[in-house]
């Protein structure tokens, strides 16, 4: 099997979620462990809002520890805005604002962030784009032009367009050719939600990508980049009033989007079993997800979710990792996250195995999960998450980038610094008892699931059979799912 660390990779990127290992504990250890240490909240910096006419939205955090600047501006839309066929649009829009605006073209544009040792990436999500960056407070100016160019002056330049699509739609196929773990989400999604927008495949497919022109990136821009959709955070050594007058001096002439934010169907959960078998002819191993429905970003329970994926699937010592792992040596590795969107998006058990023990690893995956809803956690493992769960918040908090990223996602999704602020007490106020309701209806039942397994589809077809309907479809097809789904 491939080494743990790519997985661990493979699965960071896909989920934008990383589980560092923790220990945990088990039901041998000294009751005493039942209640979880006290601990100091973390607390959000309050932030000096400003709304432009044109509906921008501005939020400034002033810092002085160091001489730095960081940003977040979150710009609506994202892959809810590709129209049907043409999947991929808004990531590649979101790419090429970098690769030219206003007066530099793509190299010039590289080298007045690079020159000043700043930091931009652009990243779009399936509900927006996101532009994020990180400059010396010395060159904020810089940083405001750069920002503005590219959201109200990008070129998008045909050639750069074309190295661009090229490279994704490469990096698809040797995916595909090589290690499909990076896939396995987008081929998840469009199965499970099959006719809903959460179904699109961010990153676009084969199929897709060779038909996006400049004039589709044009009228994206044109239906999607407008002031209204913005939520821009400022983080840093600055001056609030001056920087928010610079902006709105900048940024005040920016036209509204030429349509209405997208919105989002409601999702459900599916009731029974079905199965998506990818055929890899090559493939040694089989790299599967089961999952289901799981909950929105503004879920009230979210707090004690935590908790309970943190036990399940959401570390080292997790249950899934220590059954599939440790204990059987099935797999380098077992996961399991809730991917949360404005809607509820997937829960996901996520693994891999060889191919002549696909059928014990998935099965062992399966009694995992029903033993967990039936029992629920000890008084030990309930400590140890919280633990766990209140170390690990406080340094995704640390640096003004984060603190930027954390202000403009909470304004994107309705939230307000309550969400941070009463994590750790909300944690700490769990019970057994309480987080074991939450395993039962947040968690799906074994019966409702869907599966997707990539692997030998000669070798594992039979295993595969034994969870559900199974529908086929070759790794070389151009798009994630099979024709009945799109």
């Amino acid at each position: 099997m491939s080494a743990p660390l790519t997985w661990k990779a493979a699965f960071t990127t896909l989920l934008l979620s990383s589980v560092p290992a923790a220990a945990q504990g088990s039901a041998a250890a000294p009751k005493a462990a039942a209640a979880a240490p006290a601990q100091q909240g973390v607390t959000l910096p309050k932030a000096t809002t400003v709304t432009l006419k044109n509906g921008a939205k501005l939020q400034f955090v002033e810092r002085k520890e160091l001489p730095l600047v960081s940003f977040s501006a979150w710009v609506r839309g994202g892959a809810l805005g590709d129209p049907a066929g043409k999947e991929g649009l808004a990531a590649l829009t979101g790419e090429l604002l970098q690769k030219g605006a206003g007066g530099r073209d793509a190299r010039q544009f590289a080298e007045a962030v690079d020159g000043v040792g700043g930091e931009l990436q652009v990243a779009a999500n399936l509900e927006a784009l996101v532009i994020s960056g990180q400059f010396m407070s010395r060159d904020t100016g810089l940083m405001v032009e750069l920002l503005t160019d590219m959201l109200t002056r990008p070129r998008f330049d045909a050639k750069e367009l074309e190295k661009v699509r090229a490279r994704k739609a490469s990096e698809i196929a040797a995916a595909k050719d090589g290690d499909p773990r990076m896939l396995i989400g987008a081929y998840f999604q469009a199965f499970h939600f099959a006719g809903h927008p959460y179904g699109t495949p961010v990153n676009g497919s084969e199929a897709s990508l060779p038909g996006l022109s400049r004039e589709d990136v044009l009228a994206y821009a044109k239906n999607h980049l407008g002031a209204d959709r913005l939520i821009l955070s400022v983080v840093g050594d600055f001056d609030a009033k001056a920087l928010a007058k610079k902006l709105e001096s900048s940024l005040g002439g920016w036209a509204r989007a030429a349509t209405p934010a997208p919105t989002v169907p409601a999702t459900a959960a599916s009731k029974g079993r079905r199965v998506l078998l990818v055929d890899k002819p090559d493939a040694t191993q089989t790299y599967f997800w089961i999952g289901n429905t799981g909950i929105s970003r503004d879920d009230p329970d979210r707090a004690s979710v935590r908790v309970a994926e943190t036990v399940f699937g959401g570390r080292f010592t997790s249950l899934l990792n220590t059954e599939l792992r440790v204990k059987s040596g099935l797999s380098y590795g077992a996961n399991s996250v809730f991917i949360r969107h404005t809607r509820p998006g997937p829960v996901i058990i996520a693994s891999y195995t060889k191919t002549e023990s696909t059928g014990r690893a998935i099965d062992l995956a399966l009694e995992t999960l029903a033993g967990y809803r039936k029992s629920g956690m000890d008084d030990a493992m309930l400590a140890s998450a919280k633990s766990y769960v209140l170390g690990q918040f406080p340094p995704t908090l640390e640096t003004g980038t984060q603190v930027a990223g954390k202000l403009s996602e909470l304004a994107f999704y309705g939230l307000d610094a309550s969400d941070v602020d009463g994590f750790a007490s909300a944690v700490s106020a769990t019970t057994r008892e309480g987080v074991h309701g939450i395993i039962q209806r947040k968690l799906p039942a074994p019966e409702d699931l869907t599966f997707v397994l990539i692997g030998k589809a000669s070798d594992i077809r039979e295993a595969a059979r034994k969870y559900g309907a199974v529908t086929e479809m070759k790794i070389s097809d151009k798009h994630f799912a099979p024709p009945a789904k799109r």
